[in-house]
């Protein structure tokens, strides 16, 4: 008897201080009620733009793009041209992240030669052995490290246009074109 009056007594116990955090939680948010965070004031805080890229978690700066021809050094494998882009990716929150991920996160490639569809290009090798060692390290919180990435083109005369997004299929946050130098 003793042991159903305690576990009754539990339950009712448990069961009213639930009650009263529920009421708790239905109050707080009225008391932190504030007007709403304008949209203007984030976007301003992530753009594509003058060859930089800056998101919440990260900030991409282009510093070189250059057309590499096969045969030539930064393509000697490969069989097609390629656009090559020398980057500088900087880690802003506390997880690592690759120099190659934070690329991929942010940018699509694309060489606009068809009428009918969207032509994304293909990576092609790394075009500077420097960076063979240090592509797959992940980046500190507030560091800066230096990569490169290629891109096979399919004609020499189309420009090649990086879109920057807000993620892997996030918010689109601007374009450049990229003209190609022979």
């Amino acid at each position: 008897m003793k042991k159903l009056i305690f576990s009754t007594a539990l339950v009712l116990s448990l069961g009213l201080a639930g009650c009263g955090s529920d009421t708790a939680k239905e109050e707080k948010p009225k008391e932190e009620t504030k007007a709403p965070v304008s949209s203007d004031k984030i976007d301003k805080e992530v753009y594509f733009k003058d060859n930089e890229a800056k998101l919440e978690s990260l900030k991409i700066k282009i510093n070189e793009t250059k057309v590499i021809k096969p045969g030539e050094k930064g393509n000697e494998h490969g069989e097609k041209p390629v656009f090559a882009i020398w980057f500088e990716a900087t880690n802003l929150i506390d997880d690592g992240i690759t120099p190659s991920d934070a690329w991929f996160v942010v940018f699509t490639v694309i060489q606009d030669n068809n009428p009918n569809a969207i032509n994304e290009l293909e990576v092609g090798a790394l075009p500077d052995e420097r960076f063979l060692e240090t592509q797959l390290e992940k980046i500190k919180k507030d560091g800066t490290v230096e990569h490169a990435i290629a891109y096979e083109l399919d004609d020499l005369e189309t420009p090649v246009t990086l879109v920057a997004n807000q993620g892997i299929g996030g918010k689109e946050l601007g374009k450049q074109e990229y003209q190609i130098k022979q």
